[in-house]
């Protein structure tokens, strides 16, 4: 038991080294990460907000002109899950000066979505966090309709 326990210490640290790294994904992960932020963004037109969700949903006959892409921005995304209040999960994302709040099950879609995209968990008092500032994503959505893995990229930096 022993064992397994000095095993996971080195684990610990690299993942607190991660904070504050620049970090990237993309594919799967970074679609539905520029989506699921893109969505709330006042920064996006009606049409790039559709053009997100239709592709996060997998519908990908839609019109889009082939030389634009969708550049998804963020300066702050946070978000909240209890380990007490199983049910409680919130985010929080910030552009420029507006701020928009999520909350259950979108919360926990952007949460685990982070976790997916290599964003390290902190906690504090029966939370788990995950946040990242400077976000910032291409999507290009003549690539992803091509369903070849492709269009999809987003960087960060971890943590607050």
């Amino acid at each position: 038991m022993r064992k397994h326990a000095l095993a996971v210490i080195p684990l610990l640290f690299a993942a607190q080294s991660a904070i504050g790294a620049p970090m990237n994904t993309s594919g799967n992960s970074a679609l539905a990460l520029a989506a699921l932020v893109g969505i709330p963004s006042p920064a996006l037109s009606l049409k790039n907000r559709k053009a997100l969700a239709n592709m996060l949903d997998g519908r990908l006959n839609f019109p889009y002109p082939p030389s634009q892409k969708i550049d998804v921005k963020a300066d702050k995304v946070t978000c909240r899950a209890s380990n007490v209040d199983i049910s409680a999960h919130s985010c929080e994302l910030t552009f420029g000066g507006t701020t928009r709040k999520l909350d259950g099950r979108a919360a926990h879609e952007l949460y685990a979505t982070l976790i997916e995209s290599g964003v390290p968990s902190d906690g504090a008092a029966g939370s788990l966090f995950e946040s990242l500032t400077a976000l910032s994503c291409t999507i290009d959505p003549s690539e992803v309709k091509q369903k070849a893995g492709g269009g999809a990229q987003c960087t960060f930096t971890a943590g607050p």
